[in-house]
């Protein structure tokens, strides 16, 4: 059975999830929301949806899973609306910003014997996956350490709204971190403790991109650059580098070291990119993560650069309630993230050792067969016809 999908917060991200929709089989938009009605009635005109207030939204019979894209001080209050309205409900990352709010959706989800997913669903893309195979069929061996880097300029100088992300509850933790401890978490196992430092870099950021916002100056009132180590159950040791106060650097995303060689993860933003093995001293050897639907580079639409398949994830958790499985972009992994990223920062407020509490089952393996299993029927055609 089709999953309707109510779409809540008609944002940039909105209109990735609405263009890969007719890719998945088991999932249909039928109507959009947001508080600002004049967004939601833009979203609804380009994609023949209903345009709802957000009451209605919660109430349709039309809609079984609501997908919360609103912005992530706001994903708790829609979040349990929508459990509360008896709906399914899938968001963008964090699940939330405090662990409080993370709790009381995972609470409520079980009490009302509803699913919870999160994003990202970046980390089911060929590129983590097949990561994830060399790992698991003995080429990498035992994981003994890594790295991982979240490193930038920020985003004042491109994001016409950037004040978020310079205020409590913004941060490089939070905003990327979630892309890259859920691909951690998918390819070591559950997180169990965390220790950080952290500082602010520059106390004020002015607003360079076009826009209203152009000129602004931004009091920085969070930390900008963390240097964290993350000890995993598995015994695997990672260092995280995440900063908004970097101009150029040389690090590539994930990599990670291995008894049997060392690999390169390709950037857990988006589903693709090249995996990279190194099994001597001399030289890394890439890896081809197969001919897939979802490998092709299909953005920014104008000049595309990036394999970025944005709902997957949502797409997935359709197949998996009619399946009655369990899901792998869900808000089990979500929680657990969350708890990690907050430990960072409260690490890094007190210097102490920070244990996780809430445990995580690694999400299971996602195959190329099991991704192309989602796609529609006419998508999978398209792609035979192609070969």
């Amino acid at each position: 059975m089709v999953q309707r999908i109510g779409l809540v917060g008609c944002g940039v991200i909105s209109d990735i999830y609405l263009t890969n929709a007719a890719l998945f089989r088991d999932i249909q938009f039928t109507a959009v929301a947001d508080a600002r009605p004049e967004a939601a009635e833009a979203r609804a005109q380009t994609y023949g949806l209903k345009a709802l207030s957000l009451d209605e939204l919660y109430e349709s019979p039309d809609v079984d899973i609501v997908l919360n894209l609103t912005n992530p001080d706001a994903h708790a209050e829609v979040s349990l609306r929508a459990l509360r309205a008896g709906k399914h409900v899938y968001g963008e990352k964090p699940l939330a910003t405090t662990l409080e709010d993370g709790e009381a959706i995972m609470r409520l989800a079980d009490e009302k014997g509803l699913r919870v997913g999160t994003a990202p669903d970046t980390v089911l893309g060929a590129g983590t996956q097949t990561a994830r195979r060399l790992m698991e069929d003995g080429t990498v061996g035992r994981t003994l350490s890594g790295v991982a880097t979240i490193m930038s300029r920020g985003m004042e100088h491109w994001h016409p709204a950037p004040a978020f992300y310079f205020k409590p509850g913004g941060g490089p933790v939070l905003d990327m971190g979630p892309y890259y401890l859920s691909a951690l978490v998918t390819l070591l196992g559950p997180i169990d403790q965390v220790i950080a430092m952290g500082q602010i870099g520059l106390p004020e950021r002015t607003v360079t991109a076009e826009g209203p916002n152009v000129g602004q100056v931004i009091p920085v009132t969070t930390p900008t650059t963390f240097h964290a180590l993350l000890g995993f159950r598995s015994g695997a040791q990672v260092t995280l580098l995440a900063s908004f106060d970097v101009w150029k650097h040389g690090m590539t995303p994930i990599e990670l070291y291995g008894t049997g060689a060392s690999i390169r993860v390709p950037d857990p933003n988006f589903f693709g990119g090249t995996i990279e093995i190194a099994d001597n001293r001399e030289t890394w050897n890439p890896v081809e993560a197969g001919d897939e639907r979802m490998m092709v580079l299909n953005y920014p639409p104008a000049a595309p650069r990036y394999a970025n398949y944005r709902g997957l994830g949502l797409a997935e958790m359709a197949a998996a309630i009619e399946a009655g499985r369990p899901h792998r972009a869900s808000g089990e992994l979500g929680l657990h993230v969350l708890e990690a990223m907050l430990g960072i920062l409260r690490s890094a407020e007190t210097g102490e050792v920070v244990r996780l509490r809430h445990d995580c089952r690694q999400p299971a393996a996602f195959t190329p067969d099991e991704r192309r299993a989602l796609l529609s029927d006419g998508e999978r055609s398209a792609r035979r016809t192609a070969a």
